[in-house]
């Protein structure tokens, strides 16, 4: 593993992280959702993290595989006056938890930190090295 390939590790990293942040944010946001466009209670979504090992054709590091919906079903709320209650007076909305999410988010960004430090190290010992050589 040559001192470069770190920044590629790194870099997949921060990249994965960042678009894991971006789900958190849009599960955030819709959590209180009662309806989106297709007349659905808006779904979780989760990242899904794939390692891409040292020696194949891309390089190395960790890439996104996928997003997925959650399965966990939707929270029921109470509300006879809403518009979109069904006949016993109920109303579907977000399965998201927002203290899950709010943990997720605090993981990715911790993650995300410490990539960004790996980074940032490795740049300072290269620069290291080329100053003993003057």
């Amino acid at each position: 593993m040559s001192m470069f390939s770190i920044f590629g590790v790194s870099g997949s990293a921060v990249s994965a992280q960042s678009q894991r942040l971006n789900v958190v944010a849009s599960n955030m946001a819709n959590a209180d959702a009662v309806a989106g466009p297709d007349g659905q209670a808006y779904k979780a979504r989760q990242v899904v993290f794939e390692t891409v090992p040292m020696g194949s054709d891309a390089s190395a590091g960790v890439k996104v595989r996928e997003v997925i919906e959650s399965n966990e079903p939707m929270r029921k709320v109470h509300n006879p006056t809403h518009p979109l209650a069904d006949a016993q007076g109920y109303v579907n909305q977000s399965n998201v938890n927002t203290v899950e999410e709010m943990v997720n988010m605090i993981s990715a960004s911790r993650s995300y930190q410490n990539n960004v430090e790996v980074m940032n190290t490795a740049k300072s010992l290269l620069l290291k090295t080329l100053q003993m050589g003057q």
